[in-house]
């Protein structure tokens, strides 16, 4: 596995003033992290010349729809080029004047799978028969790929998936957890994809969304070989008491389920890049930052937990740097990615479940423990422009926060409790919206210390 250069793509010409516009500045950080993880640039410097036979474009994932015609502008016209690639719903960017396409780009569900994405795996699994050792695969793959891509194992239906995925969703579980299980779960992911792809050579260009980088995470990584083992998912459904069909536990139990493993012969000659990933993301950010002539400390790009405990968390740094100068002096940005979680918490029945995601979990959290620190101002957006299920991105924390809140009835602690960000920043106008950006690094968090 090679990663992307960490050169930080050049910041914009017109920068907005952080002590004027601390709104727009933070806006700008975001934007620059998003145009770092397009996958034009990324995936140029990592093509291969055409192989001897066919070309196969498979994949999955939020940004399939952009890597698909990044690949499409990039490979040699006369080229033969074709395949099929997943993304969700109206994640398809639009298609430059001029590019032909080349590859069928089709949408489903996220973050619970739907008919569509099962489908689409079925097609997916299907075009990699009658393959040969000239043949070239080029799989890519984004986070979101878990869900999209979806074909149940055997004794499992797509009712049972989206059940689980709810499950999954709900529970608070990390990332790398819940990809644990969907792998054993799966016919396509951990590693199966690949396996279906021989004896053609697999090249996998993916953009990373999860800590750490590891591919075998990035959309449950099913073109690389699987490290864990169905006890591993059978503890991690343990641990969250989440149930499974009878027949699914005692396929996991008997270890019928397992995925091809780090070593497995039959992967040789197969090779994973990233091509876009967080700490790039954060390092575009950072240097938009310091041309406008401020001290930027980066914390890192692995930050994971409860979403609303790491904005406490961020709060009391920031409130630090703030009243005493430590462990930063101000003016200043701090930076963080990496992929919190949501607990979302039982509620009343005939109560409406809260709306919103871990971008907006995270704002209350910080506003919360900020208590209209004066001098703060903060951004939280998931970089793929939603954040859950809602059309936000994510949202906005300022001094006046909580005081705009009070003065609208609105009480944070009640939204918290109810997982309900959505509702709480819409109604202070608060919210970021972007639209979908075609890309995925996700978590992006900035403040703003002056």
């Amino acid at each position: 596995m090679h990663t992307p250069p960490s050169t930080p793509a050049a910041a914009p010409a017109c920068i907005p003033d952080f002590r004027s516009r601390p709104r727009d500045f933070l806006r700008a950080l975001f934007d620059a992290a998003v145009r770092s993880a397009q996958p034009l640039e990324g995936m140029r410097a990592w093509l291969p010349a055409p192989p001897k036979g066919r070309t196969l474009v498979l994949g999955a994932g939020k940004a399939g729809g952009a890597m698909a015609q990044a690949l499409e502008a990039l490979w040699p016209g006369d080229a033969p080029l074709s395949g099929l690639v997943l993304t969700r719903y109206g994640h398809i960017p639009p298609r430059p004047a001029g590019l032909a396409q080349r590859i069928e780009v089709v949408e489903a569900a996220h973050p619970v799978p739907d008919a569509a994405g099962l489908t689409a795996a079925q097609r997916i699994l299907a075009l990699t028969r009658g393959l040969s050792a000239d043949d070239l695969v080029l799989c890519l793959i984004s986070g979101g790929g878990s869900a999209l891509l979806t074909l149940p194992c055997d004794g499992l239906t797509l009712h049972d998936k989206q059940r689980i995925n709810r499950a999954l969703l709900d529970s608070g579980a990390q990332i790398s957890e819940m990809n644990c299980v969907r792998k054993h779960l799966s016919r396509i992911k951990g590693g199966r994809l690949a396996l279906a792809c021989a004896p053609a050579r697999v090249l996998t260009l993916a953009i990373s969304d999860v800590p750490g980088d590891d591919p075998g995470v990035i959309a449950s990584g099913p073109t690389v070989p699987d490290a864990s083992h169905c006890a591993h998912a059978l503890a991690i459904l343990a641990r969250y008491g989440i149930d499974v069909p009878a027949a699914a536990r005692a396929a996991l139990e008997a270890g019928t389920l397992e995925t091809p493993k780090p070593g497995d012969a039959r992967f040789a000659g197969h090779c994973l890049q990233l091509i876009a990933t967080p700490w790039q993301a954060l390092e575009a950010a950072a240097a938009t930052a310091r041309a406008a002539g401020l001290a930027v400390h980066v914390l890192s790009d692995e930050i994971e937990g409860e979403a609303c405990e790491v904005g406490r968390v961020h709060a009391a740094l920031a409130r630090s740097v703030a009243r005493r100068g430590q462990p930063f002096a101000a003016p200043c940005v701090i930076l963080s990615g990496g992929e919190t979680t949501v607990t979302v918490r039982a509620r009343a029945p005939g109560l409406p479940r809260g709306r919103g995601g871990r971008a907006g979990e995270f704002c209350l959290g910080l506003a919360q423990a900020l208590q209209g620190a004066p001098a703060v101002w903060a951004l939280a957006a998931d970089t793929d422009g939603i954040d859950g299920s809602q059309d936000n991105a994510g949202a906005l924390v300022c001094p006046d926060t909580l005081a705009r809140a009070r003065s609208a009835g609105l009480h944070i602690d009640a939204h918290l409790a109810g997982n309900d960000s959505w509702g709480f920043f819409a109604q202070l106008d608060d919210l970021l919206v972007t639209g979908p950006t075609h890309t995925n690094v996700n978590d992006f968090r900035a403040l703003l210390i002056v």
